[in-house]
């Protein structure tokens, strides 16, 4: 086919992916297995007849497209509402990784009939929770901030110990690399790549509030490059890319950045692109008639995960959170936590390093996380809201976080919010000046149904208003946490405990 054509089915292929994300919101799915389902139909055996089976190129691929996914995720972050989840996410996106990897191989390599390579590899190949997976099911539920922030801040971190796992046991032809010689170069690796982000964060930043761009397009392409200078940086001194991407955008997200709401949006444009090119290739890589074969085997090893691996992972990490100090998981979130550890291009795509690198069975490996991606996938995104309220961790009607995106007023030192009031916020009716804002933050502009106009005191706020809020910069986030609070419990938030956090 010529370049014309390509560009064509390309072109009509972005559309229907895009057209789909409406009926994935609708159902409650991620889009993810719809783009799967749109890959196999122009795979060689679908109605496209694309041939495709080089599974280094799908690796490299892969991780290019997993590493700007995990960019959007940290600069979309909200620090102040992960601060007091991270140590938690740091144990499960470590020790819960390696129990749910040794607990699917020991479970697993039995009933499965696999040996204790493949095993281990198929466990280290399903540990990691999928950042674009959790993000698109999940920042639609009215979960409590820590229990989100927990779940964001994993499926960030942990996608770096299981490539470094998967890795090593995809080089060599030993049966299992030594464990202590694999948990030192482990631990090296995250090390090296959280340096990298720490730097690349702040120093991105610094640069980027000094230096004036003749075009504010130009900053959201800068902190994209910022991006892969972590992630290249961390690699060349053998280090974890995927983990200094995320702390590096986690830090440019959450500073002071000109033009923030642009960067922010070019990153969700870039992230949906990534994830539509992602899995269409995914979905075109697999033989949909090599997958009939292992449907019995893929769905006792997802079973074993959902039902044993994951479950332990949890349990086991939260007695490590109690027992450092690090805070508390009550069983109502361990329950939530094991059943919302999603899969989705992750594993897919690690699935690819074995495949490429040569180990005997891998492609059948691939066939099986495929399969298995494809099912609980199904099974999990759209039973999350009710497991939400029967746990009673989240209520019908509940307000969602208000979106607040911020301009910068670098001349005045102040901040423009744009602020839009969702269904079910409990902002509906309060009057201006119940949000008791601060003495230097005004309610600048309302706009109500296409139409605006300048609020008094006394202006009663709808559900679907946007609003103009103009405050100093030092008062932002006092002004950000109180407009959540009142959305979260209504004018009395304060009365409630609700700070907004």
């Amino acid at each position: 086919m010529g370049l014309n054509v390509w560009l064509l089915l390309s072109a009509a292929v972005v559309i229907a992916a895009i057209a789909s994300v409406r009926i994935a919101h609708r159902t409650g799915l991620p889009t993810l297995l719809i783009y799967l389902c749109l890959g196999l139909l122009l795979g060689e055996r679908g109605l496209g007849g694309i041939h495709f089976d080089n599974a280094h190129l799908a690796q490299q691929l892969g991780l290019i497209a997993l590493a700007v996914i995990l960019a959007e995720g940290g600069l979309t972050t909200n620090w102040s509402h992960v601060r007091d989840a991270v140590p938690s996410a740091l144990v499960l996106a470590t020790v819960g990784v390696a129990v749910s990897v040794a607990v699917l191989a020991a479970t697993a390599a039995p009933l499965v009939g696999l040996d204790w390579r493949s095993a281990f590899l198929l466990g280290a190949v399903l540990a990691s929770t999928d950042a674009a997976a959790v993000f698109s099911v999940l920042r639609r539920l009215p979960l409590p901030p820590r229990l989100a922030g927990i779940l964001e801040a994993e499926s960030g971190f942990n996608d770096a110990p299981t490539v470094i796992l998967v890795m090593t046991l995809s080089v060599g032809s030993t049966l299992t690399p030594s464990l202590p010689v694999t948990l030192l170069e482990t631990t090296a690796e995250l090390a090296i790549g959280a340096t990298v982000g720490l730097a690349v964060g702040p120093a991105g930043a610094y640069a980027l509030r000094r230096v004036a761009l003749p075009a504010s397009g130009l900053y959201p392409i800068a902190v994209l490059a910022l991006a892969f200078v972590a992630y290249s940086g961390a690699a060349l001194l053998h280090g974890s890319g995927f983990l200094a991407v995320y702390v590096a955008t986690l830090i440019l997200g959450n500073a002071r950045l000109p033009h923030r709401a642009a960067t922010r949006g070019f990153a969700e444009g870039a992230a949906w692109l990534a994830q539509i090119g992602l899995f269409v290739m995914l979905g075109i890589l697999a033989d949909p008639a090599e997958l009939p074969v292992v449907i019995v085997p893929a769905l006792v090893s997802g079973v074993l995960l959902v039902l044993v691996a994951r479950p332990a992972s949890v349990l086991v990490s939260s007695v490590v959170v109690r027992l450092l100090r690090l805070g508390s998981m009550p069983w109502r979130e361990q329950i939530f936590l094991s059943w919302a550890g999603l899969r989705g291009a992750v594993p897919i795509v690690l699935a690819t390093i074995p495949w490429s690198a040569g180990v005997p069975g891998a492609k059948g490996l691939f066939n099986d996380v495929f399969v298995i991606v494809i099912v609980f996938t199904l099974l999990q995104g759209p039973t999350l809201p009710y497991l939400a309220r029967v746990l009673g961790l989240a209520a019908e009607g509940e307000a969602r976080d208000l979106d607040v995106e911020a301009a910068p007023l670098e001349e005045l030192n102040a901040d423009l919010l744009q602020v839009r009031i969702p269904r079910g916020s409990l902002m509906h009716g309060v009057e201006i000046f119940e949000l008791r804002l601060p003495t230097d933050t005004m309610v600048t502009l309302v706009v109500r149904n296409g139409r605006s106009f300048v609020p008094g005191p006394t202006t009663q706020l709808l559900v679907g208003d946007q609003l103009l809020v103009v405050t100093t910069a030092a008062q932002r986030e006092t002004v950000e946490r109180r407009l959540r609070a009142v959305s979260r419990k209504g004018k009395l938030a304060g009365w409630y405990g609700e700070r907004g956090g």
